[in-house]
């Protein structure tokens, strides 16, 4: 009978996922949770933590968006086969 152990470096590289990728995975989340709440209850979460288009949510917008591009090459890299 195998044991499956649970390993979280292994799990991490299991997934294909470099750091980047991650934090790009992360930044396109916020933003989809953030544009959830907009069409929501047009409730706006970056604005209310970090003000209305101050320079930190204008920084925030940019980094979600060059995240949601770099996130579309991902399904598109080769990788190798484990």
């Amino acid at each position: 009978m195998a044991t499956l152990t649970s390993n979280s470096s292994t799990h991490v590289q299991s997934t294909g996922f470099n750091a980047l990728d991650w934090i790009a995975w992360a930044l396109v989340v916020i933003g989809a949770l953030n544009w959830g709440l907009v069409g929501a209850f047009g409730f706006d979460l970056v604005a209310a933590l970090l003000g209305e288009m101050t320079m930190a949510s204008r920084i925030v917008y940019v980094l979600v968006g060059l995240a949601g591009l770099y996130c579309i090459s991902i399904p598109f890299r080769k990788r190798g086969v484990h």
